[in-house]
């Protein structure tokens, strides 16, 4: 089992920037490749963001590429989500989730994930 706890949302003015984290507790954290996806109200989870268990291989949604970054630090068994110049159509729940994979494959598809968070709000105002 693999427990996911995501922090850093927030309301944010459109243009401006917020950082998500996701902790991560049980398993040994290196071996999963993690992913954020998002969910805006009236709307399909949508995958956002992944990165495999080594940082080798990123996958972005073209809607955040240029905008979002994710990366891990596996010392700290945490996966962040770097936003900027956020825009009002970004305003969604943002979900962790985990995968267990040792390999250098992004997985991308919802139901290719194992483990989910319980989500944090991110609101941007235009």
């Amino acid at each position: 089992q693999v427990q996911l706890v995501e922090s850093g949302g927030g309301l944010v003015q459109a243009g401006g920037s917020l950082r998500l984290s996701c902790a991560a507790s049980g398993r040994t954290f290196s071996s999963y490749a993690m992913g954020w996806f998002r969910q805006a109200p009236g709307k399909e989870r949508e995958f956002v963001a992944a990165i495999s268990w080594s940082s080798r291989s990123t996958s972005a949604a073209d809607s955040v590429k240029g905008r979002f970054t994710i990366f891990r630090d596996n010392a700290k068994n945490t996966v962040y989500l770097q936003m900027n110049s956020l825009k009002p159509e970004d305003t969604a729940v943002y979900y962790c989730a985990a995968k267990g994979s040792s390999s250098w494959y992004v997985p991308k598809q919802l139901g290719e994930f194992d483990y989910w968070g319980q989500g944090t709000q991110v609101t941007v105002s235009s």
